[in-house]
């Protein structure tokens, strides 16, 4: 059958399939193209679409956890990602997981017999000069395809991670932390600063130098690290490096003792509204229960709710916040969208729900003319807004977490109230967000 102007989307994974699912859904073609089998990725291995490759966990299921609330909203927008997940789950407590190869399985076959919908199995080199299009590519583009994209995007196109873990502005103790920027005043500035005596500097370097690593996978290449080193490295080339590294202390006074620190933590706002804050410099490859010892072992940070463990590894992303708009759409080439983690997000579910709204947003510039991004106050435009948050710099893929929604009213909640709160205001936006959104003509085979 030959589509009529259709929208081609690159790459068959879940971002690629929701999308898919999201147009055909409204009556819009779709030429689906995937280079598997005829070429696999250094980490791929099945011929099927939606693969999951490091874990067949989709996060908490609880809709009062971040995640659990983005599957919730990504299951009333009809979403074939969690309708094939449920198909196909298996028991783990809290969290929904799936058999990994019915899951796939599940899905390719929703996918391949959609009759709006067609999979050409064949290596895309470039981005297609004319039509709509949605690029889901992932995080292990290959390289062709790739060197093309960086015409597209200029010099906003990133190829790993070096990623410094993320901890909630409300869970940080304030009385253990002082606000300064180096040579500036006291109480002023940009930072939080957690200062460290000489002897709690040296517990958390050994603590450091002790911890359990991930190792790279073969086709990732240690040596693109050198330019922003892992703190487990500097800590092991000797016990001051990281007194003379990220954690130098220059230009700070600690106003409790009116002396320089032996050594200090900064911290800085990771979004406008200052409700995330990044540990400076602490790019890690430690395991995330190390990493959950380690930050816990930073005065003021005792009790801290962390948002996103730090990370190194290969993943192919724009530099979303200079590209893109809050529908995933280029910018400089209103015809082309993102989705997937090349569009700035992290994990299976995140990529999914990228996938569904750029599809849908392509949907609605295809029907009504105008794009209608969720509200940010949703689960799935907290992704929107986080991959369009100018203030992260340098930007980095996060996973779906309370701290990238805006801040709620009503001053000081307790933590269940408050996630109660972010819920029973996502599900009224969502729900009128919904009702504003092209009729789905179909959402099955």
């Amino acid at each position: 059958m030959t589509l009529i102007n259709p929208v081609t989307i690159i790459g068959g994974g879940l971002a690629g399939c929701e999308a898919s699912w999201q147009l055909a859904g409204r009556g819009i073609p779709v030429l689906l193209r995937e280079m598997k089998p005829g070429r696999f990725s250094p980490a791929h291995e099945d011929p099927h679409l939606a693969e999951l490759v490091c874990s067949n966990s989709l996060r908490a299921a609880d809709p009062h956890h971040a995640a659990g609330l983005l599957k919730d909203e990504m299951a009333r927008c009809g979403s074939l990602i969690i309708t094939a997940a449920h198909k196909t789950r298996v028991p783990a407590g809290g969290a929904l997981a799936v058999d990994r190869h019915a899951f796939a399985r599940q899905v390719t076959g929703r996918i391949e017999s959609h009759p709006l919908i067609t999979v050409i199995r064949r290596e895309v080199t470039g981005v297609p000069a004319a039509g709509d299009i949605i690029i889901a590519s992932g995080p292990l583009t290959a390289d062709a395809l790739a060197a093309d994209l960086a015409r597209v995007t200029g010099p906003g196109l990133h190829f790993y991670d070096a990623i410094a873990p993320i901890v909630a502005a409300d869970s940080i103790d304030r009385e253990r932390c002082f606000r300064a920027d180096r040579y500036g005043e006291p109480g002023t500035g940009d930072y939080l600063n957690c200062p460290l005596s000489a002897a709690e500097y040296h517990r958390l370097v050994e603590l450091i130098a002790a911890g359990d690593a991930q190792r790279p996978r073969a086709f990732e290449d240690e040596k693109v690290f050198e330019g922003c080193m892992p703190v487990e490295a500097m800590a092991a080339r000797g016990p001051e490096t990281l007194a003379f590294g990220p954690l130098k202390p220059v230009g700070l006074t600690d106003p409790a003792t009116g002396r320089r620190p032996h050594a200090v933590v900064q911290l800085r706002a990771e979004n406008r509204d200052a409700t995330m804050y990044n540990l400076v410099g602490f790019q890690t490859r430690l395991t995330f229960p190390w990493q959950n010892q380690v930050i816990h072992a930073i005065p003021g940070l005792e009790q801290a709710v962390i948002l996103r463990y730090g990370t190194m590894h290969r993943n192919t992303f724009i530099d979303a916040p200079r590209l893109v708009n809050r529908g995933f759409q280029l910018l400089s080439d209103p015809r082309i969208f993102f989705a997937g983690q090349i569009s700035g997000v992290e994990g299976y579910v995140e990529s999914a729900a990228s996938g569904l709204v750029a599809g849908i947003q392509l949907a609605c510039r295809r029907l009504t003319g105008q794009l209608l991004p969720p509200p940010a106050t949703t689960a799935l435009g907290a992704l929107g807004s986080h991959v369009t948050n100018t203030d992260a710099s340098p930007f980095q893929p996060m996973n779906i977490n309370f701290g990238l929604f805006p801040p709620l009213s009503g001053g000081k909640m307790k933590k269940a109230a408050r996630k109660a709160a972010h819920v029973s205001r996502a599900h009224t936006a969502l729900e009128d967000w919904l009702v504003s959104l092209p009729s789905v003509i179909t959402t099955s085979s």
